[in-house]
Formats: C-alpha cells, structure tokens, sequence
C-alpha cells in the first residue's frame, strides 16, 4: 500500500451538471396514477407551494417586526404558524416528488409564481400585517379547495388527502387564531 495522497481527500469544486429534468415535467413512477392527473396535480401543488413558502417567510417576517401590547403572545404564536407553514412546504414538495414531479425550490422561481401580493419591505402596523396573513391564507385555501375537488375527481387520492388534511386543515385553524387578534373588543370592561 502506497502513501495517501492529499489530492485523493480534494472536493471536486466548482462542477455543474446538466439539467436531468426539468421544471413542468414528470417522470413516470409506478405510483398507479396516469401521466396526465401527475401532471395537472404537479402544476396545482406547486402553486400551493410557492404561495405557502411566500406566506411561512411572511410569518417569519411579521414574527420579528411585532409591536405593541401584545408583542409577546403573537411573537410566539407567528413563529409557532411559521414552523406549521414549514412542514406543510416540506409535506407538498415530497408530494410533488412523489408524483415524478420538480418541487419549485429556488425562492427567485417561487417569487415568480406565487399568487401572494408582495408586503412593502419595511415594517407595517400589526393590524396591517395580520390582514395581510389572513389575506394570503385565503387565497391558499380557495386554490387549495379548487384543487383538492379536482385531484380527487382525477383519481388523486393522495393529492387530495394532503390538501384537504394538512394544506387546508392548517390554514383553517391558523386563519382563526389570527382573525381573532383583529376583533374589536373592550380588554377589561363590557
């Protein structure tokens, strides 16, 4: 046995490959499901997916600007939808997979389909900031209860039982948290 040589342990920096599949396409895996219903619930999970990364940034955003007297509490409950934002990004985009599709993962590409209006780049008032979750959630849940009654009109169960169980279910319950922080009542007198 010779010497190690140092070169044998050098990563081989600076490489880039060529594009083995791209974005729109699906490849055929033997998931039971036609080429066709792959693709349109690709297409259809990777707008809920670009919409739900712009809206768990927008929760991460609004987490650190939070002011006034309940700073605190919607600190912590922000970040706490974030993470819930997270899993669901995750939860779609191994979907997409699944389903021989490309997950939209630069956030450049998410940037140019989400459907979510783009926040000014500085700090709103937190009624401002709560309206515009709430905004952005409603959107993912219309497209996401187009999209759950028509993957499963495809034969898409799995499609289906993601956006119905996880996208929709959470967005449903996140959206009532928040909507509560903008009723108008008395604090401590009625």
């Amino acid at each position: 046995m010779g010497q190690p040589n140092s070169a044998d342990s050098q990563p081989l920096l600076h490489q880039h490959g060529r594009e083995i599949q791209a974005f729109g396409s699906v490849r055929q895996l033997p998931v039971g499901l036609a080429y066709e219903t792959r693709m349109y619930s690709c297409e259809r999970l990777n707008q809920v997916l670009a919409d739900t990364r712009v809206l768990h940034d927008l929760y991460k955003k609004y987490h650190w600007l939070m002011r006034g007297p309940t700073f605190y509490q919607l600190h912590l409950l922000l970040d706490k939808h974030a993470g819930e934002q997270l899993e669901l990004v995750d939860m779609v985009a191994e979907r997409v997979q699944t389903l021989g599709g490309i997950a939209v993962g630069d956030p450049r590409h998410v940037a140019e389909l989400t459907r979510v209006p783009r926040p000014p780049d500085g700090a709103e008032e937190v009624p401002g900031m709560l309206s515009r979750l709430l905004e952005a959630h409603e959107m993912i849940l219309i497209d996401a209860h187009d999209a759950a009654a028509r993957v499963a009109d495809l034969g898409d169960d799995g499609s289906n039982d993601l956006l119905v169980s996880n996208v929709i279910r959470t967005n449903e319950l996140q959206t009532w948290f928040v909507a509560e922080h903008l009723v108008d009542t008395p604090v401590v007198r009625a």
